[in-house]
């Protein structure tokens, strides 16, 4: 092997990288060299730094196990300035870059010399389980003593805490084909679906596309060997107007309706990334047809003392070798029971390795080890890895020939090991598809597609490189030609030099048997050995779920990529039981760890949750309001005068609505606009009010309940035409009510001619309330007659108001005269001056939502959400009139027949009345019907509203009550709490209707 300038390691001529291109970069402070396109564990090892940090639990030395994004070990700080740190990231997907500064993690206080290790000497004293058992008692000392203690031993990274600078980016995308994968899989299809015309996105994590095409060498497509048809391949693709390619990019989540979430690094490689150019980018991408193209795992061998630094993955050194042209070591045992390895030793062997032996442990000689041997390498039948040793990198490894009882010590500084490879259905499964057992290979393969998908290549278990570039050629041209209608040119590959491997296992390697008491590690992150996983069965855990939260296999930041097959193998053998029978662990999202800033994206500082202001904000502004939040809105909550404190502000809005007139914003409603030849036909099925006999221009008040009859939102509804209904919602129902009804109109009766919009954005609306209500409209309005004969309560017009197209409602919050004028949004400002001026020309006022809230309630008009809490019925709230006894159906009917919404006693809504009517009752009260009781009181009710009424010169109350108006005329005790004291304020059990009962004044 010849030494190249980044690193004694490097081999002349192997590898995709330029010598010539350099970087400079630090690992725990010393400074390194590696060539532009390295990985951080490509550029280690080339420097011979093997040595990358400490286990979890027992502080064990530990190197790299692979070369991807299964990495379970080799976790890093990456720094790039004194603002830019991140913890956990994988050295084996972490690209260096000019001034990387990269850290070992869970070592103190150095990484060749940590005082954790001492737990290695306890381990006997932490089985699985442990803290589940010993850190439960004295319970006050978990959280003082234990888990600060466990916290910081624990081996990951420390959050920064520092802000973080940079900006993120996500994007929506619709594509007719989406390829997670761009191995030859992933290129064949993404190749055969390009053909046909159809719009296609390839998404691959790695740098480099290609898959192991980069890295396994002996095959050809085409002629070509794999490298340079990836190569070819991929500049055909980026030439199409049709195709997107999306390298450095993880496909990470697959949910409902085809989406796909994609991860990609935009700069995490470079080292002076653009100004504003973004870190990450987030994909959200909707498509026709996803192909699943994402390969196998391989798996480790689990034999005694499997962990040490230089013990990987077989494949991991082919990677570093053939696409990184670094050497893992120069003494090379390998370790296998499949024939994958094979190559990985001619490869290094080629390369100027010496390879000490293969150890393979299967009796019978395969072909690829009768070639092996041809080839002069040394191979081990029946054989099996007893032992190693070396304390900061592997040094030997004892090798047992089969039942002989002859064993030797082989002198390496580095060992490979393949159990075989484990199809990667990760995507798959998270797509809600369920798998299935394969005995002949013992592996889970993908069972029938759930979603719009289809799994080609490793990832669906097919193992001959032929059978899968024409699989992967028959599923993109099948999806393209599905979605365009065009046949294309389905591509024909030549494949020559395709191994057919044999062999695999999964569980534990001989050596590491039953019994075995030393540690032979199945998830290396987590620290989980053959012996947890046997105490756990032994212990009562019997589902491979409960297995797994035992011991912890599978449940660190890798997912058990490497470990779940083992550590499920090892149980099903202790139980005695097939594999399939002990169940399989959930795949969940992400696939590999997503950055909280990838998704919380913008949504952060200012724009954590950000604020709506209505298109009158401005005039609210200008009048001197008080602003309140209601959930995202900023809300004018009172309009103070001459050094007025709210009370007083509150006070005299309420009484200036009552005797003159007053204006309010409501643009904070929700609207929806239903139309279709179906739509009074929908609205029968999504509210209990029947609509048939609505006349046009009429408006209805309607109740919406949810399935179980409980009451879900309310509004004012006004038909607009034969086939057009104009609804409101309440504010905060705006998005939730749309949803439901989109929920039903779409996959309920999707044969129903019934279209939805929201238009909440599009109409600005003020409610314009009091006797001088119509005085102030009348000049102003085109096309409409104002008055009681011509537009009655309750009734809907459009005209035009000052030039402007409206949808002016009569209908009213207040009690009073009032009407709603709906404009567009942009026209709200200037109408809304126009009427402050108007209004408080005539001793009007504008009034906020306090004044609202309380004028309503002296009316006993409930607000959904607030005077109802999910329990209620629709006779519960006292509006039962509203739910039509003729109807076949509606949404909420059968719910509403449950024996118990119609027992009697349920609480309902009532009116309160205290005994002192200057004692205003906070709202949330509990309310008893005896004070004089046992602690825990017997509670009967609470109170949902409750404000001083100047109009009423009193205190008044809404309160839910059992038995409701049942109790008119008799005495409650609502809860006043202060401090540790506790006393009841006495009140009387009225109608929740406080004023003008028999709505004179609306009918004005």
């Amino acid at each position: 092997m010849n030494s190249e300038q980044a690193g004694a390691n490097r081999v002349a001529g192997r590898g995709r990288l330029s010598p010539s291109k350099t970087v400079r970069f630090t690992f725990d402070g010393q400074a390194y060299t590696g060539l532009e396109g390295d990985t951080l564990a490509s550029a280690l090892i080339a420097n011979g730094v093997h040595l990358i940090g400490r286990s979890f639990k027992y502080h064990r030395p530990r190197g790299f196990l692979s070369a991807g994004p299964e990495e379970p070990n080799a976790l890093v700080g990456v720094r790039r300035d004194d603002a830019r740190r991140q913890p956990n990231v994988r050295a084996t997907v972490q690209e260096v870059f000019d001034g990387m500064s990269a850290e070992s993690q869970n070592r103190w206080p150095s990484l060749a010399f940590d005082a954790g290790a001492i737990n290695d000497g306890l381990s006997r004293f932490f089985p699985a389980g442990f803290y589940y058992k010993t850190f439960m008692w004295p319970k006050p000392a978990w959280e003082r003593v234990y888990e600060p203690v466990i916290r910081n031993a624990a081996g990951l990274g420390d959050a920064p805490d520092e802000a973080d600078p940079d900006v993120y980016a996500n994007q929506f995308a619709h594509v007719d084909v989406l390829v997670a994968g761009a191995g030859v899989a992933g290129l064949t299809a993404a190749l055969a679906a390009a053909e046909t015309g159809a719009t296609v996105m390839v998404a691959d994590e790695h740098a480099l596309m290609g898959g192991r095409l980069l890295s396994e060498t002996g095959i050809t497509l085409d002629g070509e060997t794999g490298g340079d048809w990836a190569a070819a391949t991929l500049a055909r693709l980026a030439s199409m107007d049709n195709v997107t390619l999306l390298p450095r990019t993880t496909a990470w989540g697959y949910y409902h309706q085809n989406m796909v979430t994609l991860l990609e690094r935009v700069t995490e490689h470079l080292s002076q990334p653009v100004a504003d150019t973004p870190r990450e980018r987030l994909w959200q991408v909707r498509a026709g047809r996803t192909i699943i193209a994402t390969g196998a795992i391989e798996r480790h061998m689990v034999f005694p003392d499997n962990d040490r630094p230089a013990i990987m993955l077989a494949s991991a050194a082919q990677r570093f070798l053939n696409e990184y042209g670094v050497a893992v070591g120069t003494n090379v045992a390998i370790y296998t029971a499949h024939d994958s390895a094979y190559a990985v030793a001619r490869d290094l062997a080629s390369a100027g390795a010496n390879v000490v032996a293969v150890i393979d442990s299967r009796a019978q000689r395969s072909e690829a080890a009768q070639q092996a041997e041809a080839a002069g390498i040394r191979v081990i039948a029946n054989g099996s890895i007893t032992e190693t040793k070396g304390r900061l990198r592997v040094r030997t490894a004892t090798v047992q020939h089969g039942n002989s009882g002859r064993s030797e010590t082989l002198e390496v500084d580095a060992l490979l090991m393949s159990s075989g490879w484990t199809p990667s259905v990760h995507l798959y499964s998270q797509s809600r598809g369920k798998v299935v057992w394969q005995a002949e290979r013992q592996r889970f393969i993908p069972g029938d597609n759930v979603q719009d998908c289809v799994s080609v290549g490793a990832c669906a278990g097919t193992d001959d490189l032929s059978e899968m570039v024409e699989q992967a050629a028959d599923a993109g041209h099948t999806a393209g030609k599905g979605i365009t209608g065009s046949d294309g040119e389905k591509p024909t590959i030549h494949v020559g030099g395709s191994p057919a491997w044999t062999g695999g296992q999964i569980g534990a390697s001989n050596g590491a048997q039953a019994g075995y008491t030393g540690k032979a590690f199945v998830d290396f992150q987590n620290d989980v050995t053959t012996k947890d996983i046997r105490l756990a069965v032994k212990e009562g855990f019997h589902s491979i779920e409960h297995v797994k939260r035992y011991t912890t296999n599978g449940m660190a930041t890798d997912q058990g990529k490497t470990s779940n097959m083992h550590g499920l193998a090892i149980a099903a053998e202790t139980l005695g039981k097939p594999v399939p029978e002990v169940g399989l662990t959930t795949f969940r999202a992400p696939y590999t760890p997503v950055t909280f800033g990838s998704i919380v994206n913008h949504n952060r500082g200012e724009l954590f949750d950000v604020t709506r202001t209505t298109a009158m904000h401005t005039v609210a502004v200008e009048q001197g309001a008080v602003f309140e939040d209601v959930g995202q809105w900023k809300r004018a909550w009172y309009f103070p005068r001459g050094g007025e404190n709210m009370a007083a502000a509150v006070n005299r809005e309420c009484r200036t609505v009552r005797t003159s007139v007053g204006l309010f914003d409501a643009s904070t409603l929700g609207k929806i606009e239903v139309k279709g030849t179906d739509a009074t036909r929908f609205m029968n099925l999504m509210y209990s009010n029947a609509w048939d006999k609505l006349g046009v221009g009429r408006t209805r008040y309607g109740i919406m309940l949810r399935e179980d009859g409980f009451v879900y939102d309310d509004g004012v509804v006004g038909r607009m035409g034969e086939n057009h209904f104009h609804v409101t919602t309440t504010t905060g129902g705006a998005a939730s009510v749309m949803n439901h009804m989109e929920d039903y109109a779409q996959t309920e009766f999707p044969e129903w001619n019934v279209w939805l919009t929201s238009i909440s954005e599009q109409w600005a609306v003020m409610a314009v309330a009091g006797p001088k209500a119509r005085d102030i409209l009348e000049p102003l309005v085109e096309g409409i007659d104002l008055s009681n004969e011509a537009m009655p309560h309750m009734s809907v017009r459009e005209g035009r108001i000052a030039g402007i197209p409206t949808r002016l409602f009569r209908v009213s919050f207040s009690g009073e005269l009032g009407y709603e004028v709906n404009v567009p949004a942009d026209q709200g400002p200037a109408l809304m001056r126009l009427l402050a001026e108007r209004v408080l020309a005539a001793d009007g006022c504008l009034y906020g939502t306090e004044a609202m809230h309380v004028l309503r309630a002296e009316k006993g008009f409930i607000i959904v959400g607030q005077d109802t809490d999910g329990t209620l019925t629709p006779a519960d709230a006292g509006v039962g009139w509203a739910v039509s006894k003729k109807k076949a159906d509606f949404v909420g009917k059968r719910g509403l027949k449950r024996p118990d919404l119609v027992t009697p006693g349920r609480k309902a809504l009532v009116g309160l009345k205290t005994k002192d009517p200057n004692v205003v009752i906070e709202e949330g009260a509990q309310l008893v019907f005896e004070t004089e009781q046992e602690v825990p009181y017997t509670m009967v009710g609470h109170v949902t509203s409750s404000y001083w009424s100047e109009n009423c010169g009193r205190s008044i109350a809404i309160a839910t009550l059992t038995g409701g108006m049942e109790h008119a005329g008799g005495t409650v005790w609502a809860s006043k709490v202060d401090g540790d004291e506790l006393s009841f304020i006495e009140a009387e059990v009225c109608s929740p209707i406080f004023f003008d009962p028999d709505n004179e004044r609306t009918n004005g």
